[in-house]
């Protein structure tokens, strides 16, 4: 856990995280800006700071990607059809006239089967190679030890 910041430095923090500049972020934050190069760089050396830089990085890059469990529970939904993509259907009313509606449909069969494929793939449940294990013995000959 990080030292409690202060507003400024907070400030700045969250401002480098939106830029990745330093001497933007500084003079954002309320620093001046004839300080501004020094004070982010200095900012960016206080553990504290780094810290709450690190953390705040992490549950944002954790909340916008999946992890393998969640890519896992995705591909199992899939495959169980508990999944529902939305679609457009067009549909003919008459005289020439159609109308467009939005619909949720469940996976197809060939989005199932290869939802589960993948699984597969990633359990190795339709693995061609084959382990092979044992001993063997290995004897060295000699130059002077071959026949001629």
């Amino acid at each position: 856990m990080y030292l409690k910041l202060t507003i400024k430095q907070q400030r700045f923090a969250d401002e480098y995280i939106i830029s990745g500049n330093a001497t933007e972020a500084a003079i954002k934050a309320g620093y001046a800006k004839r300080a501004a190069y020094q004070q982010g760089a200095e900012n960016l050396k206080k553990p504290h700071i780094k810290t709450y830089i690190d953390e705040r990085l992490e549950a944002i890059n954790s909340a916008k990607i999946a992890d393998q469990t969640e890519v896992l529970q995705y591909l199992t939904a899939v495959m169980r059809g508990e999944t529902a993509a939305t679609e457009v259907v067009v549909e003919g009313e008459g005289d020439g006239v159609s109308c467009a509606r939005l619909i949720d449909k469940p996976p197809n069969e060939k989005e199932r089967i290869r939802a589960a494929e993948l699984l597969g793939k990633r359990y190795g449940a339709f693995t061609d190679k084959v382990s092979v294990d044992g001993n063997i013995a290995v004897e060295f000959v000699g130059y002077d030890d071959v026949e001629e």
